[in-house]
């Protein structure tokens, strides 16, 4: 267990045995503990582990704050309430109803890591709506005797929330503060399908940057200051990355060779700036090809939205 602040920890969840991919924040106060993105449940042993190490059991937990519902971070809920009944899950409205029948959210998922699957995430139960509160953004909530401010925040997926909280300085930020491995390294933005949605993306980072956080939390990874100064390069790596994908749609090739390219533009970048090592985890937390998949349709979506709003001329 990592010290982020009084009462605020961390664990690193060893996804795929590797170090520094997803990171579940440990909430623990005179209201018990709360954890914010436990994670998928083939990381549930360590998660168990790394509480008990640290003398917390799971049956101290009373919430799970899920920034969204992709199956790295929010996978092991269902799992988790059925084992402790209890649970009070907070989850944005338009992702909620995706945790109680999770069947489309497992065929999408399905349709980008086919038979790994399993391998990857481990079981995915549905949750009982009973067990949800559901959160639209601007909420004030507590959680384990802690008091954070919710705020909507998507572009990375539609129904992303973050939570901060004011007397620790520290907002959870999710994905919507990208992938930052390497203490003080780059920022990387993971863009996978299928909502991606550059405007509100920008958008989301300004409303991060007005709550002044000290220190910004993000899944992918821990604790990362300053936080103006991340805010700001996750912008302009957004933009980056949005650049080559929408060149790579001009170039007369199929989408297989296209991918390709743009996934061999983004590893020169990143080992611009760092190791192999470390240029290798960052793929681990945010497959390229995949933020290419995502970029794409965006893209596509904005040029198939451009002929139907074009004036018809006779």
């Amino acid at each position: 267990m990592n010290t982020l602040a009084s009462g605020l920890s961390y664990v690193d969840l060893l996804f795929r045995g590797v170090p520094r991919v997803i990171a579940t924040g440990v909430l623990h106060g005179k209201g018990g503990v709360a954890l914010i993105d436990p994670g998928p449940s083939s990381t549930l042993p360590v998660l168990r582990r790394e509480l008990e190490r640290a003398g917390i059991a799971m049956t101290d937990v009373t919430a799970l704050l899920l920034t969204h519902i992709h199956l790295d971070h929010a996978g092991a809920t269902g799992t988790l309430v059925r084992d402790n009944p209890r649970l009070r899950v907070f989850v944005h409205e338009t992702g909620a109803p995706h945790l109680v029948d999770p069947a489309k959210l497992l065929a999408s998922a399905t349709r980008l890591y086919g038979d790994a699957m399993d391998r990857l995430w481990g079981e995915v139960r549905a949750v009982p709506s009973e067990a949800i509160t559901v959160l639209t953004g601007d909420e004030r909530l507590t959680a384990a005797g802690r008091e954070f401010d919710v705020a909507y925040t998507p572009g990375h997926a539609s129904h992303h929330v973050s939570y901060f909280d004011r007397g620790a300085g520290v907002a959870f930020a999710g994905d919507t503060a990208g992938i930052r491995i390497v203490p003080g390294g780059y920022v990387l933005p993971p863009t996978p399908p299928p909502d991606i949605d550059l405007d509100a993306w920008r958008e989301s980072l300004d409303r991060l940057e007005r709550w002044g956080p000290e220190t910004l939390f993000v899944t992918h990874f821990g604790p990362s200051a300053p936080t103006v100064a991340h805010l700001r390069q996750l912008a302009d790596h957004l933009e980056v990355a949005a650049r080559l994908v929408k060149a790579s749609l001009a170039r007369d090739e199929d989408d297989a060779a296209r991918e390709s390219w743009f996934t061999t533009e983004i590893k020169r970048e990143l080992r611009r700036h760092m190791p192999e090592a470390d240029a290798q985890t960052y793929e681990v937390a945010g497959r390229f090809d995949l933020s290419w998949r995502g970029l794409a349709r965006y893209w596509r979506k904005r040029r198939e939205g451009a002929r139907v709003s074009a004036p018809h001329r006779v």
